[in-house]
């Protein structure tokens, strides 16, 4: 615009009759000799202050239409030169333009996020499904195959490996419950032999104190085992059995049995509380593995002193006055092969205490072992 002004001036000062032409329509040029310089004031109150230059003028018409346009200005003491160029139409295409960004961004953002979550949808619906299998699957006793109701790709590879992890374990559960159950039967046969061959022997009649004290101990061991197989029966099955089982009866009985082993250790080992409330619904058998175990301890570990074996409504405490509890046995009592502090070089491998935590966790029960209020442990089992 400063070229053509300048053109314009060029042209007028070498033709003052002739009106300068201009490219186009949306030019228009405008120029006032001296002695019209107030007409610009009055027609044109915006230009007559502007200086020489491009200037920017913006405004609204009469009947409130925008407009806007490019001014070029020059001043001479003679002659004032006005070149506009009309912008309107391109400012208001530049808004409507802005316009429909402003508008558009949030639709496509929109739109790009119900996009992406469809895709998303797609994409992990396979993996969801294969999820809900596996849970249902999870919840029945029969595993269902995966792999057949997949597609060959990613997901499928994955149904198929699930499928054969799921078949090997399933055969090794089954192996294991087989072997369990093969052994708890080829045991209980010679077992059931030994029971037998000792009933037979009590029943005749003149047998010596000394060899009647020698089979009740034989009798008494036999049915310990033959719990203690019924129990882990029940943990490789994890199954739960059902019975109505008298904790006082069975103390008693268990009492019994270690009384025989005392050797001449100087112990009391005696029962205390409400000796007919507590009945449990579980097998005998598992229940006299679980609360054996804590009276066998409390019976290997004091030395001297007493075992009480403490009856409440819904619990039993086995309390000794043996040689204590340490901070470490407590935390690792319940480890499968852990043996206390005070373990010595007694018999046994740290498996008792951990079978008593899994027929717990199966029955629902709980065990807590504490240190006693002046010396030894209090053992609670809780039905």
């Amino acid at each position: 615009m400063n070229r053509n002004i300048d053109e314009y001036a060029r042209q007028y000062y070498s033709a003052p009759n002739l009106k300068p032409e201009v490219p186009f329509q949306q030019m228009w040029l405008r120029v006032y000799k001296s002695d019209s310089f107030e007409r610009v004031r009055i027609e044109q109150p915006d230009w007559y202050t502007l200086p020489d230059g491009i200037h920017n003028i913006q405004g609204k018409n009469p009947d409130g239409s925008p407009f806007s346009y490019k001014l070029g200005v020059r001043k001479t003491p003679t002659e004032w030169f006005f070149l506009a160029y009309d912008m309107t139409q391109g400012t208001l295409s530049e808004a409507q333009f802005n316009r429909a960004i402003y508008l558009s961004v949030p639709v496509f953002t929109l739109f790009s996020l119900l996009v992406g979550l469809w895709a998303a949808s797609r994409v992990m619906s396979p993996v969801s499904e294969l999820a809900n299998r596996l849970k249902r699957s999870g919840r029945s006793a029969q595993s269902e195959a995966l792999a057949a109701h997949f597609p060959d790709d990613e997901v499928g590879q994955l149904a198929e490996a699930l499928d054969d992890y799921a078949e090997r374990l399933t055969n090794v559960v089954q192996r294991d419950r087989e072997f369990n159950a093969d052994v708890s039967h080829e045991l209980r046969t010679p077992l059931a032999v030994i029971k037998g061959a000792v009933e037979l022997l009590l029943s005749r009649p003149g047998i010596e104190d000394k060899t009647r004290n020698r089979l009740l101990r034989i009798q008494r061991a036999e049915q310990q085992c033959t719990d203690l197989i019924s129990a882990l029966l029940l943990l490789s099955r994890n199954e739960r059995g059902h019975g109505a089982t008298d904790i006082a009866r069975l103390s008693e009985q268990l009492l019994d049995a270690h009384r025989a082993q005392l050797g001449g250790k100087p112990l009391t080992l005696r029962i205390e509380g409400d000796e007919q409330g507590l009945v449990v619904d579980a097998p005998e058998a598992a229940v006299a593995v679980a609360l054996g175990n804590l009276i066998g301890n409390a019976v290997k570990y004091t030395t001297q002193g007493e075992v009480v074996v403490r009856l409440h409504p819904r619990s039993v405490d086995v309390i000794d006055s043996g040689p204590g509890l340490s901070a470490e046995d407590a935390a690792k009592l319940f480890e499968r092969g852990y043996r206390g502090t005070h373990a010595g070089h007694s018999q046994g491998g740290g498996i008792g205490l951990s079978i008593v935590r899994r027929l717990c966790e199966l029955y629902g029960w709980d065990v807590r072992v504490k240190p006693g209020e002046a010396r030894g442990v209090v053992a609670t089992l809780t039905f």
